[in-house]
């Protein structure tokens, strides 16, 4: 079997952090003697001196001071994650901030946050509602919720919450004074409603139809740019024109008969909803805490 690569290590430390051994051996619970031959053994398996020793001082050499610096970050790694895997969820404390899509972040999210928070009083969130997409790291951004695809990068971790189904509507104002289209070809003779470059998407993703399930990239005209999806919601239901947009965005007013689904046929094509952080060696407990319970959430339907 290997040698254990910690053994001594948290003898070293101390006795490097407290310059004699006499010291070390007191906050340690150990004999000066057991402290020296913890430290020469290290010394052998190593194959360097980690001390200058004399009879009145104790002093690290250059190979000492490079391995504390190796050894303090090791032990503050292991220290992370038993607090991280280990945490009491009756004690989360300090603040995550979410950076999430306007209009999903304040119909769906919202409500689930505030009940994720709530038995955590020392728990506090900044919450932040853009369509544009932020840079998580420069933004200082703790966990993000991103619709669409995400782009390839090792400094972010992702986590698939929910895929939702895009639905073209329109409010029925409009579509009585434009009539429905029955083709995707006939769109291009209709006002729509679309994103924006930093925002929601300028296009359509659609289904060919029954005879072709495979998604396609559908261009509708850009008559209303607009930068987020709540407003792009209040758009549609005024009568601006067409739009596409997740059914969880306007449910309730296709439900109630503001919004009017058109187009079901091409509507099948799905949009991911992803977590994502960036990547850390061990997540603080309240991020865990929180990403655990999205997913949980998630898995019982309450994000779509």
């Amino acid at each position: 079997m290997e040698t254990d690569p910690l053994a001594g290590v948290t003898v070293f430390v101390t006795a490097a952090r407290a310059r004699t051994f006499t010291q070390a051996a007191a906050q340690l619970g150990l004999t000066k003697s057991a402290v020296g031959k913890a430290v020469a053994r290290l010394e052998e398996r190593l194959g360097f001196k980690l001390f200058h020793r004399t009879t009145r001082v104790t002093t690290l050499t250059t190979d000492g001071e490079a391995y504390l610096v190796a050894c303090t970050a090791a032990i503050a790694e292991i220290r992370a994650a038993q607090s991280a895997l280990g945490a009491n969820p009756q004690r989360l404390s300090g603040r995550l901030h979410i950076d999430m899509p306007v209009a999903f972040g304040r119909r769906v999210l919202l409500p689930v946050l505030m009940e994720i928070a709530r038995p955590h009083p020392d728990l506090g969130l900044t919450l932040t509602f853009t369509d544009a997409t932020s840079d998580l790291l420069q933004d200082g951004v703790d966990l993000a919720i991103r619709f669409g695809a995400l782009p390839d990068s090792g400094d972010l971790v992702a986590r698939h919450l929910v895929t939702q189904q895009r639905i073209i509507c329109a409010a029925p104002a409009y579509l009585s004074a434009y009539g429905t289209p029955q083709t995707l070809a006939e769109v291009h003779g209709h006002r729509c409603i679309v994103g924006t470059l930093q925002g929601p998407p300028l296009v359509w993703w659609v289904n060919g139809g029954a005879a072709q399930q495979d998604e396609q990239r559908f261009t509708p005209p850009a008559t209303h740019r607009l930068s987020d999806g709540e407003a792009m919601v209040t758009a549609a239901v005024g009568g601006l024109g067409l739009a596409q947009l997740p059914v969880s965005l306007v449910r309730e007013q296709i439900h109630d008969g503001r919004l009017i689904q058109v187009l079901p046929s091409c509507s099948g094509a799905g949009v991911e909803v992803h977590a994502v952080w960036p990547r850390q060696s061990h997540l603080n407990p309240r991020l865990r805490y929180v990403i655990d319970r999205l997913l949980d959430q998630a898995a019982q339907g309450r994000l779509d």
